[in-house]
């Protein structure tokens, strides 16, 4: 067990609701692989379940993962059984994102973890703006227990500064980071994936996230029926790639089988090779109703495409308010269908594009990311 051996480098335990694919987790596998092996060790622990096939995106084979079946309710029936399991790994780092793992902090704080780092990510679609007053009251309580808290967004750090009370020198600002080696331009020598679906021809509009209503995928099925029915161009090369899964795949099919959408839309679930997915698109779309810092964000302005998302969250902050992509409505499926229209007939219109490659190149890069983030896990990381 990681927690016995090799005193001399900091364990961190991991602490998320589930470990399956998703933009913080994410960030929890580029932490994994990218923090110094000789500084750190590493257990993730998920309060219901990880995927085994997304736990094979961290690198390391010196990675546990434990998965705790939580069922629905409260999670103060499982404190005893937290309390041993954190005895049992004594880790010099409690990690935690978003308000689920944030429960696990009085027990790790009982069980004698002195460092309590934890990470608010983005919202949920029951909260997409933080007003919900139990959400609040919840952070409130369990305020104390956390030594060190972590913003992806300013939208992020005012809210925990502000109406949950953090004191502001407790509260560290870091974005996600994106691996622009991995995530880059489409280039000639580039192979589509062997089940790529598209020709030549097509004008692939697409998004990667997982299926759930926070996403609101449904809202870019209904913008691209919409300009299909209204322009011939469209009619003829529009095509729509759904990265991801998620308990809303049935009501989306349903919805793309309602719109018309079907014989144009490819849905290929959750994918490890996302940067070639991304190369072969022209323009991506995040419909979201609520966001942090996202990363699929980030890796499509890596990836050179001219992009399209909801002012939500943090998304306007990553895109210039506009200067590397452009910013409609939540909601909106006319300002979507707009947005989409004016960058399929700009097709030889790539300045914004590159514009958002350089801007993840400067200043959204990994390796700031991990440095941050190991400075917050280990105060004497800097000095190394």
């Amino acid at each position: 067990m990681p927690g016995k051996d090799d005193p001399a480098r900091k364990l961190i335990a991991h602490v998320v609701y589930s470990f399956k694919a998703g933009g913080l987790e994410n960030v929890i596998v580029q932490l994994i692989n990218c923090l110094p092996r000789e500084r750190f060790r590493h257990v993730v622990i998920a309060l219901t379940e990880y995927s085994e096939e997304f736990s094979q995106r961290v690198e390391r084979d010196d990675v546990q993962f434990i998965s705790l079946h939580k069922p629905p309710g409260q999670i103060f029936g499982m404190y005893p059984r937290l309390w041993r399991l954190l005895r049992t790994l004594r880790p010099d780092v409690l990690h935690t994102c978003n308000l689920a793992a944030l429960e696990v902090t009085p027990v790790a704080w009982a069980a004698g973890v002195k460092r309590r780092v934890h990470v608010e990510h983005g919202w949920v679609v029951a909260d997409p703006d933080g007003s919900n007053k139990r959400y609040r009251l919840m952070r409130r309580f369990y305020r104390p227990f956390v030594t060190q808290f972590v913003a992806v967004s300013r939208q992020l750090r005012d809210y925990l500064c502000g109406p949950i009370g953090v004191a502001p020198q407790r509260v560290a600002l870091v974005a996600n980071g994106v691996d622009t080696q991995k995530f880059r331009p489409a280039s000639s020598g580039d192979s589509k994936p062997a089940d790529w679906p598209f020709g030549a021809g097509d004008w692939i509009v697409g998004t990667v996230g997982r299926l759930d209503p926070v996403k609101n995928q449904t809202l870019l099925v209904d913008a691209c029926a919409r300009l299909v029915a209204e322009d011939d161009d469209a009619k003829r090369r529009l095509r729509l790639v759904i990265v991801g899964e998620g308990q809303e795949h049935a009501g989306l099919m349903q919805g793309i089988d309602a719109s018309g959408m079907a014989d144009r839309t490819w849905l290929p679930g959750s994918r490890s090779d996302i940067p070639a997915l991304l190369r072969g698109m022209d323009c991506f779309v995040l419909p979201s109703i609520a966001e942090g810092t996202s990363c699929t964000l980030q890796e499509a302005m890596a990836s050179g495409l001219r992009i399209i998302a909801t002012r939500v969250g943090g998304s306007a902050d990553l895109l210039g308010d506009g200067r590397f992509g452009v910013l409609v409505e939540s909601g909106s499926v006319s300002g979507l269908a707009e947005a989409l229209a004016q960058s399929l007939h700009a097709a030889g219109d790539d300045d914004i594009a590159a514009r958002a490659r350089e801007e993840a190149v400067t200043q959204h890069s990994l390796d700031t990311m991990i440095a941050r983030y190991g400075a917050i896990f280990d105060p004497d990381f800097e000095s190394v």
